[in-house]
């Protein structure tokens, strides 16, 4: 049994984070451009609040650890979340699609667990094509709760699972279970499960900090209920109700694991060849009893979990690295922007016809990326678009007060931020414009297949290459390591374009299942790059 710590030992972790050392022997900042094929580290809180953490104005709740890496890194004040609520939101945070194309766009309200498909890519599964090694731990979202399924973490390019696999079963803080890989582990509600995933990432990170990693943190803190193991520690004799108490003490356990993931990359030696990003799945909840208001826990804007005002969707964001200057930037950036900044970070080719934007050159202070507008979609219930500083919600029928029609509102977020003022009356011409655009960004998946795909037919081993990129891939070629090893012709594919080589996989009928890995070899915008893949074929 896994023993929570006490209110003394909670409240000396807690101080213990206004006086953290350096994580590194090296200068801070003493560079301000990230090295090629950085180790990431993506942490997801699950409801936390854009006001949640001092560095945004919280003045209840202490977060000192995240506090340091903000003043330390780069804090974006603009930051927007997939959806104002969880499974859409993680969706279009993992493929770099929003939620008007996205496989997940909605959450199961009450019904079945929405899945991934085959047809998903995630970032994780980019960059372990490319080389590098990935885990998720905590809570995926996204079901069905089995293994050997589409869905599965595993299937979606992590290495490495330990966690949640369903949405409501991260709801358990003690659960009967928990997932490792394909492995159902019995924990018979003993153990205290970010305690748990906090050890298996730094595990995770002294094991693979010889080579590039992806580690996915997906915490469930502070989602509701208000569950942290003995007391409230320093929010014990707060004149709050309980909930209230136990939700401030969640989110400072969560300030203290960010504390301890980045300790870890200190005593392995690697924080200064990693980036941390640091952000939240959507604004804050008022669920079991929690009450925002009392923390101020969406700041100066409007609105909170489940909303497309901005305290619904903005969310924080912070990139550490001692590789970065100190800046707050102000430019808007959106969940679907992390693929493909992630892909822009490891060298690999974005995939073509996402919706989001790399905007790894903010993080040196260089240029915003391109784009014309953002948009939201909660299917059956509401939609929003923010284009410049305008920012336009239209509200299905029944929800939320509309009528029989529904209802459209209008904002200047550079005028009213806290979108009181509803201008759709006098700028009709304009909604109507932006309520075009809303339609038009809201439609079937855009993306091209992309990746490096292994079959066994009849003894032979199929192997792959689909170009879903926007630049061509020259010079490709494809290998295959078993027990014979062999390799294709040097051809050219296109944007849209596949390539497919058959090998003899050998070993006859009798032969016994056999790992393989295949290998693609091409260059891509003047870079030379190994996708590699292994599966096991049987006979």
């Amino acid at each position: 049994m896994i023993v929570g710590p006490s209110r003394r030992t909670f409240l000396a972790g807690t101080l213990a984070g206004l006086t953290v050392p350096p994580v590194t022997g090296e200068v801070a900042h003493a560079a301000t451009a990230l090295p090629e094929r950085p180790n990431i580290v993506v942490v997801l809180a699950d409801d936390l609040g854009w006001g949640e953490i001092g560095s945004q104005g919280q003045r209840k709740i202490r977060t000192p650890f995240l506090d340091r890496l903000a003043e330390e890194g780069v804090r974006f004040e603009a930051a927007y979340s997939g959806a104002p609520l969880c499974a859409p939101s993680r969706s279009a945070l993992l493929t770099g699609l929003h939620a008007g194309h996205g496989t997940v766009r909605d959450n199961p309200e009450g019904g079945q667990q929405h899945s991934f498909t085959d047809a998903d890519l995630t970032f994780a599964e980019l960059l372990r094509l490319d080389g590098y090694h990935t885990a998720c731990i905590g809570k995926w979202g996204f079901g069905p709760e089995a293994a050997g399924q589409a869905s599965h973490p595993n299937a979606r390019g992590f290495e490495e699972f330990f966690g949640y696999i369903g949405h409501r079963h991260a709801h358990q803080y003690y659960p009967d279970h928990l997932w490792r890989d394909g492995e159902r582990v019995p924990l018979g509600r003993t153990a205290y499960a970010p305690d748990l995933f906090r050890r298996r990432a730094v595990d995770f990170i002294r094991r693979r900090a010889g080579s590039p990693f992806l580690l996915y943190y997906a915490s469930n803190l502070p989602h509701s209920p208000s569950v942290v193991p003995g007391d409230a520690g320093p929010y014990e004799n707060r004149p709050w109700t309980r909930a209230n108490r136990r939700h401030a003490a969640q989110v400072s356990r969560l300030d203290a694991d960010v504390a301890t993931l980045v300790a870890t990359l200190g005593e392995a030696g690697v924080a200064g060849r990693t980036l941390v990003l640091f952000t939240s799945d959507n604004g804050p909840h008022h669920e079991k009893g929690v009450t925002p208001e009392l923390f101020d826990s969406n700041g100066p804007w409007r609105g909170d979990k489940r909303d497309l005002y901005e305290g619904g969707i903005r969310v924080p964001m912070i990139a550490w690295s001692p590789r970065l200057a100190p800046r707050v930037e102000r430019t808007p950036v959106a969940f679907w922007d992390v693929l493909p900044t992630l892909a822009d970070l490891a060298g690999v080719p974005v995939p073509a016809g996402l919706d989001g934007r790399s905007f790894r050159r903010l993080l040196t202070g260089g240029e915003a990326p391109e784009r014309d507008h953002l948009v939201w979609n909660r299917p059956r219930k509401m939609q929003a678009i923010r284009r410049g500083d305008w920012k336009l919600i239209r509200f299905a029928p029944g929800i939320a007060g509309a009528g029989p029609r529904g209802r459209v509102e209008l904002y200047d977020l550079d005028t009213d931020p806290g979108e009181r003022r509803d201008l759709s009356a006098e700028r009709p011409e304009l909604a109507e414009e932006l309520l075009a655009r809303l339609d038009a960004s809201i439609g079937p998946d855009p993306r091209l297949p992309y990746g490096l795909d292994v079959l066994d037919v009849d003894g032979q081993v199929m192997v792959t290459l689909r170009n879903g990129s926007a630049v061509p891939w020259r010079r490709v070629e494809l290998l295959l390591d078993g027990r014979r090893a062999a390799r294709s012709e040097p051809v050219t594919l296109r944007p849209g374009e596949s390539y497919t080589a058959v090998f003899d996989a050998g070993g006859g009928k009798r032969a016994r299942a056999t790992r393989v890995r295949a290998r693609a070899r091409f260059r891509a915008e003047g870079r030379r790059h190994l996708f590699r893949r292994s599966v096991t074929i049987r006979r």
